[in-house]
Order: C-alpha cells, then structure tokens, then sequence
C-alpha cells in the first residue's frame, strides 16, 4: 500500500544549513520562526491562538535514504534507527514541539523552532498536556544522554554521502 500526502505549508526558520543546527527543540528555545500555511488550510487555523504551545509534523525534505543502525547525536555507538530521532529514515517525518507566539492570518509565529528553513509541514496538532505528557519509566540509552540535547549542534552525519 502507498499514499501520498500533501504539505499544508512551509516552515520558515534561520537555519539555511543542517550543520550546525540545534538537534533538538530543547536546543532552540531561542530560535523564532515562521510557518506560513497554504492558503486553502487557513480557516483550520480557528480557534489554534488559545494554545500556547503545537505539534508539528513535518518531512525531512532533504533526507535521503536511511541505515538501520546509526550513530545519533548523543551517543558515539551505532543505535537501532527507531531507537533515535535520526532524520534519515524510511518516512522521513519530524514531530517538534512549538512555543505558539502569534497567528496573523494563515501565518504563526513559533518559538523553540530546531528545522531546516523550507521544510514542508505535514500537520499542526495542539498539544495538551493531559494527553500528550506522559509519566515516563524509562528512556533506553538515553537515559544519562538527554541532558546534552540543549547544547549539541546538528553535524553532517546525516547527510547523504
């Protein structure tokens, strides 16, 4: 089976390269962008301004292909690719968690924004905390790792060699 999905819009954001580029949005707190939707999507916007954070789902525009077994960010040994948030993978999708700033008309304003500039949004979901915070037990490999995700940069290990 295949399907097809369309972007609803493009995020816009101040990193025009992948290196060097906070690799997670706890790394990007600082980080403003903006999201402008297609117009078509924008009455779907109703209602978004009174939630003060979003989910973003997102396509790896510029990742190719994918390797099972990769070195992530945080870590300096091989790991299961969905034991990571490694952007190359088989669907290239990326899920980020926004500060919602502003919406003027069909375009947001974001804050804590860690995308490459020009990437296609996929989906906009508010995020609630009763139902998307979980109470979490364990965290694998991450577990003494999660910390340094605020201060490591993007490098070209993912970029398609």
């Amino acid at each position: 089976m295949s399907f097809e999905i369309t972007p609803i819009g493009i995020i816009h954001t101040p990193f025009d390269e992948l290196t060097g580029m906070p690799i997670q949005p706890s790394g990007a707190g600082y980080v403003t962008g903006t999201i402008v939707i297609n117009k078509e999507y924008e009455q779907g916007l109703n209602d978004l301004e009174g939630f003060s954070h979003i989910i973003l789902l997102y396509h790896f525009h510029q990742s190719k292909g994918y390797d099972l077994m990769v070195k992530p960010f945080l870590d300096d040994q091989k790991r299961g690719l969905f034991s990571t948030r490694a952007p190359r993978r088989p669907n290239p999708i990326g899920l980020s968690i926004v500060q919602l700033a502003k919406r003027d008309g069909n375009t947001l304003i974001i804050k804590g924004i860690d995308v490459l500039n020009g990437t296609p949004l996929i989906d906009i979901k508010p995020y609630v905390p009763g139902f998307d915070a979980k109470k979490v037990t364990a965290i694998g490999w991450l577990e003494k790792k999660q910390e340094n995700a605020g201060s490591l940069k993007s490098d070209d290990r993912f970029i398609e060699s």
